[in-house]
């Protein structure tokens, strides 16, 4: 693709070393902003006059203005999600035209996949429980905590939305032995892992110590995880939700938690968010939470820009772009 200047539209408000790496490194483009910028990737966007003049839109536009702009061939999302996206006819608009899409998944593999190992590591080692003696009673219980202690070693991990930062996820588990397996629609025979589908999860919940949640938020998938499947769940399990809130039936969650069935729960997303101060599931036993920061780091704005300008150089040298979902 021979492309002279193309605009390029941006909702997001980036910091300053970021947004001068933007406009220092899109020549011969022209970079305009929305009307009202947004630090955060997650909130929800509004309709823009500016993005008709668009070319490429990099952040994350009004879905409904977006699917009807003629002119705007292709849309980079600054998250790794795509729910406000992920409907049929959205898709079937951009292909109409040849339009694309594609999202910054390979940003939020690497800190979602080190947040999930956190998460492991901290229960397996009690990191929670000594915390809570050092800011309680400052008690020396031991030997319970060595004895309650286990390694991850052996342990069966059932992965939901096996995609890149579970791929990533395996990679950082892989000197502890354990047995992994993915689980996803269908089967490409490349994984690094056993891949079940969604038909033989029955058979799979039972057996496995850690159930890790990273599914997308859509219609299929909201309350995936519901009362039947954790009671399905092995006695003593550890529920980890790196996903969407949406996903799981949070007062079956609740339930499990309160029955003792789930030994524990780790949950960076939650539904509402931010999560209301009086909700059950900060007081729920052995649920420890935090604020959907699990993608975050200190370079990750900087890391946003530089994928895009990445497949800005594919797009407009006819490459294949990365991390493409249309």
């Amino acid at each position: 693709m021979t492309q002279t200047s193309l605009t390029i539209w941006t909702n997001a408000k980036l910091p300053d070393e970021a947004a001068r790496m933007l406009a220092e490194n899109i020549a011969p483009h022209r970079l305009i902003y929305a009307a009202e910028t947004n630090p955060l990737n997650l909130a929800s966007s509004q309709v823009d006059a500016n993005l008709e003049q668009a070319d490429i839109a990099f952040g994350q536009p009004n879905a409904e203005q977006a699917m009807r702009l003629d002119k705007l061939q292709w849309i980079h999302l600054t998250t790794a999600g795509y729910t406000a996206y992920d409907r049929d006819d959205f898709k079937a608009a951009l292909r109409a035209r040849g339009a694309r899409l594609t999202n910054s998944s390979a940003v939020y593999d690497e800190p979602c996949a080190q947040h999930v190992l956190a998460m492991m590591m901290a229960f397996a080692r009690r990191l929670p429980e000594s915390l809570q003696t050092q800011l309680g009673d400052r008690a020396w219980p031991w030997a319970q905590r060595r004895r309650e202690s286990f390694l991850l070693n052996g342990q069966t991990a059932l992965i939901f939305g096996f995609g890149a930062i579970a791929i990533r996820l395996c990679e950082l588990l892989a000197p502890f032995e354990m047995n992994l397996i993915g689980v996803r629609r269908g089967v490409k025979g490349d994984e690094p892992v056993k891949i079940i589908t969604d038909e033989q999860i029955a058979e799979f919940l039972p057996q496995a110590d850690h159930i890790i949640n990273i599914l997308p938020g859509n219609d299929s998938t909201t309350r995936y995880f519901d009362a039947d499947k954790f009671q399905r769940m092995k006695p003593g399990a550890l529920f980890y939700n790196l996903g969407r809130g949406s996903t799981v039936d949070q007062e079956a969650l609740l339930a499990a938690l309160e029955s003792g069935r789930l030994a524990a729960a780790y949950l960076d997303v939650m539904t509402p968010e931010p999560l209301p101060p009086d909700h059950p599931l900060w007081s729920a036993p052995n649920c420890f939470i935090t604020p959907h920061s699990a993608g975050g780091q200190n370079g990750e704005m900087r890391d946003l820009v530089m994928r895009f300008l990445e497949n800005l150089r594919r797009f407009t040298g006819g490459e294949e772009l990365r991390n493409r979902i249309v």
